[in-house]
């Protein structure tokens, strides 16, 4: 800030720095009372550092002149411009006598009474003006020029720009002005620096012009300078809002796009220090709601941007919350919707600060001369606040820098907007996803199992991939992974009518190729239910498609059947290491109809690992599938112990950066149910078998310990037996399981299904299933090879 230097402005200093003599004049320009001052050092009034020219005359005890950035006591900066004059006490010590500045006009020569109005002009001329002779030495300079250069007339003439400040970029207009005086023609420049009596950078342009005689001989040249910072200003600010344009917004990540806001107003020299506090919602991605009028309102550092190293000048770390008060500025700022400019001194700004030391301590510290801040709203909507300050440069915030401060806002609040929506419509894509797949896998006597589930982490929406562990009856497990065409919430709704239907189908124990088949002609009718429309104009040219693979694992008979549809081949690791893919009939993807499915039945050995993946494994950023699989092929060679660090291994292996597809990994590690778990028995087709079955299952239960269960077992064996034999025909099985229940199971010849009817009150029959339902926690019937199988589960006794 400028500051009017009063005409009785004296200030004494001694000859240790101390300040003597404090006039009115000082107290009405910096606002200290004499008894305040009186004895300080004078270094304590200093806001920066003093002009080189100053500092330098200083040192020799000469005369000086320049400006000088003061600290107002209200902590505010202003620049003046001063002189010091130099005296001697009564014991010859130097003091110095520091006054406002006069212009200054050459003196009339003793023989003329006035100046010439062409010698008026040169002196009083508003632009700094030097004139130099044939040797680049100078001539004369008017009294602007002087103090830009912070040197008198008398001291400057008879040098060159060179011996008169030894420094760049003066040795560059030293060689500038010796072009001119040789070629004789004008040279325009323009430079962004400090002069010497300055101690604010400012933009200069520069005309060195030839002054020659009536021959055309160059006796000489010119040097007229004009101050264009105002122009530079204007160009800088148009640079920072290009940039703005150019880089705010680049990714659809809130944090990331507040912190662009920040880097580009530092980096462009706007401000020196740059904080984003948005809105607690806003911060993770929700609607902000309308700002409670008489409550304090909840912030979040999201960015900060310093031109120092660490952002020192900052109070709260990046993700701290921050409270706004009732009444205080930045309150009453988000209130007003609008921007506004503040210095240290402003009663408003004063009142924040005080309200918390730390803050007021830095902006002391760092002398922080000039504040704004401006609300980010977007579409009506207010998302947070922005802070830009000013200390190292000189120049407060002007109108113009306020109006460019609102534009970058502005343009970075939509942005930001755009991000929050993103997160939040992803976030609730990703938790439609999660929920729709499983929470917990169930304990499984059949295998362990592991898996990893990785959503997109690339702009796009997350996608549709699925798996899923559904216990069968007998301890079998099926093992299903799939993937949905497309992206976004309609690719994760239509994942969780896939995985639905698949446990319904699952529940009816069909084969693996007959599921496929089942679940093919469901999505054929989605696909005609939906139609272009409901999918949305970036898949109206598609289909309701998506790719599944189905395994069963027996863990009695050690066999696993499984069907694809149009699914990457399942990895199979032996007990001895090797690893292989299984050779699966492909099957088309779901979707097209008309093709059928082919299950494979392969024998597994206890302990072989299972791997089951959709395609975003293989098809990472960086190598094709062919290669993606020979990488899964080297991470499943040596697999660690426990199938968790395996999971970890081999995503390490297939994944240098973030997945461009969703991931499925499901690895299962396969178990046997041997003798001491299994018993079966083949029945004759006769009556007398239902009573031998139950006299063989009371022993069996006898001999595992489960004597408890042996009444409930026993009627459930002799009427499933006794269905088989009137319903059913030859070969008749019974088979008791020990697992995680215990499991009953009678088959036979008979491919009909069984069902649950209500029998009348003088019927003879039609009880047995229904008594089995009352006995039984679960159970079922299953197609065979040979016909059917009826079990039902009991849960084992407490303590078994």
């Amino acid at each position: 800030m400028e500051g009017r230097v009063p005409e009785d402005l004296a200030v004494v200093v001694d000859a240790d720095g101390a300040i003597m003599v404090w006039s009115d004049g000082a107290r009405r320009l910096l606002g200290y009372e004499p008894a305040e001052l009186v004895g300080r050092p004078v270094t304590d009034l200093l806001a920066a550092r003093l002009p080189e020219s100053t500092r330098r005359h200083a040192a020799e005890g000469r005369r000086w002149a320049g400006e000088v950035a003061l600290r107002h006591r209200d902590g505010n900066r202003l620049v003046v411009r001063l002189q010091g004059t130099p005296l001697l006490d009564a014991e010859g010590g130097l003091l110095w006598l520091v006054t406002g500045t006069a212009p200054a006009y050459p003196a009339a020569p003793a023989e003329h009474r006035a100046l010439t109005l062409w010698d008026l002009t040169l002196a009083q001329l508003p632009v700094p003006v030097a004139v130099y002779g044939r040797d680049a030495r100078l001539v004369g300079a008017n009294e602007i020029m002087t103090q830009v250069m912070g040197r008198s007339e008398e001291e400057m003439k008879g040098l060159t720009l060179w011996e008169i400040e030894p420094n760049p970029p003066f040795d560059a207009f030293d060689r500038l002005q010796r072009e001119v005086l040789r070629s004789g023609e004008m040279i325009f420049h323009e430079e962004h620096s400090k002069a010497p009596g300055e101690i604010r950078p400012h933009a200069w342009s520069m005309f060195m012009s030839p002054l020659k005689d009536e021959t055309g001989a160059v006796q000489g040249m010119s040097a007229t300078v004009f101050d264009t910072t105002e122009q530079y200003w204007a160009r800088r600010r148009l640079a920072v809002l290009n940039e703005a344009s150019l880089r705010i917004g680049s990714t659809l990540d809130v944090t990331r796009t507040a912190e662009e806001m920040a880097e580009v107003a530092v980096a462009g020299g706007f401000a020196d220090f740059v904080t984003v506090d948005l809105l607690e919602s806003v911060a993770v991605g929700d609607e902000p709601g309308p700002l409670p009028p008489d409550t304090p309102v909840m912030v979040r550092r999201t960015a900060q941007r310093s031109v120092l190293e660490g952002c020192p000048e900052s109070v709260a770390a990046v993700g701290e919350p921050i409270s706004y008060p009732v009444g205080t500025l930045p309150l009453r700022t988000l209130a007003a919707e609008r921007g506004a400019r503040h210095r240290p001194g402003d009663p408003e700004l004063l009142e924040w600060l005080r309200s918390s030391p730390a803050r007021a301590e830095t902006v002391s510290k760092y002398m922080i001369h000039s504040v704004m801040m401006v609300p980010l709203r977007a579409r009506g909507v207010t998302l947070g606040l922005v802070h830009f300050l000013r200390h190292r440069t000189p120049d407060s915030f002007s109108e113009d820098d306020l109006l460019l401060a609102e534009d970058i806002v502005a343009r970075a609040a939509v942005s930001v907007d755009n991000a929050r929506r993103f997160t939040r419509e992803r976030r609730t894509a990703l938790a439609l996803q999660r929920s729709l797949l499983p929470e917990r896998l169930p304990e499984l006597a059949a295998m362990d199992i592991a898996y990893r589930y990785l959503p997109t982490g690339g702009g796009a929406d997350i996608g549709g991939d699925w798996f899923d562990v559904i216990p069968l009856s007998g301890a079998r497990v099926a093992l299903v992974v799939g993937d949905v065409v497309g992206h976004g919430i309609h690719a994760s709704a239509t994942m969780g009518r896939l995985r639905t239907a698949v446990r319904t189908l699952a529940d009816v124990d069909l084969s693996p190729d007959e599921l496929l088949t089942q679940l093919d002609d469901l999505v054929i009718r989605l696909d005609r239910e939906e139609g272009p429309e409901a999918r949305g104009a970036q898949e109206a040219s598609g289909q309701v498609g998506a790719t599944c693979l189905y395994a069963v694992y027996d863990p009695v008979s050690r066999r696993c059947t499984m069907a694809r549809a149009g699914h990457p081949p399942p990895a199979l690791v032996t007990p001895d290491g090797g690893v292989r893919f299984l050779e699966l009939p492909a099957g088309p993807p779901l979707g097209l109809g008309g093709l059928p499915f082919e299950a494979a039945e392969v024998p597994l050995e206890e302990n072989s690992l299972l791997a089951l993946y959709t395609d975003g494994l293989i098809e990472a950023p960086g190598h094709d599938i062919e290669a993606g699989m020979a990488l899964l092929r080297r991470a499943l060679n040596s697999p660690a112990q426990a199938l968790e660090e395996t999971c970890e291994q081999v995503l390490r292996t297939l994944l240098t950066g973030r997945p461009a597809d969703d991931i499925v990994l499901m690895l299962a590690r396969t178990a046997v149910l041997g003798a001491g778990k299994v018993r079966t028995w083949q029945l004759p087709p006769e009556p007398a078998a239902v009573a031998r079955a139950r006299k063989m299952a009371g022993e069996q239960l006898s001999e595992w310990g489960l004597t408890e269960a042996e009444f409930a077992t026993e009627l459930i064996v002799s009427e499933l037996v006794t269905n088989a034999l009137r319903y059913g025909g030859a070969p008749i099985e019974l088979r008791l399981i020990r697992d995680a229940s215990l499991i009953c199971e009678v088959s036979d010849g008979s491919s009909t299904a069984p069902h649950l009817r209500r029998a009348r009150v003088f019927d003879e029959g039609g009880r047995g299933l229904l008594l089995v339902a009352q006995l039984a926690e679960r159970w079922g019937s299953r197609q065979t090879a040979t016909g059917k199988t009826i079990w039902a589960e009991q849960p084992l006794p407490a303590g078994v």
